[in-house]
């Protein structure tokens, strides 16, 4: 398991709250039941979404791995 307040990085894109595969996202709750409840942010600090996922949905960030900016889409 990722402790909370960890960085963690989507295996899997989330068409439905517009998040991509790559997408970088901090551990806020560990569910006994295996998954995990994830903040996603702006750059500039703003809370986009928090999503309850699955362990096989995000993976720690490694050592020698770069972020990437990209634009949220708006949601509907």
């Amino acid at each position: 398991m990722i402790p909370e307040h960890e960085m963690v990085v989507l295996t899997c894109d989330l068409p439905e709250h517009g998040f991509k595969e790559g997408d970088f996202g901090t551990i806020v709750y560990v569910h006994k039941e295996a998954g995990y409840m994830v903040e996603f942010m702006t750059v500039d600090g703003d809370t986009v979404a928090v999503v309850t996922l699955e362990t096989h949905q995000v993976r720690p960030v490694g050592p020698h791995e770069m972020r990437h900016a990209r634009a949220m889409e708006k949601q509907a």
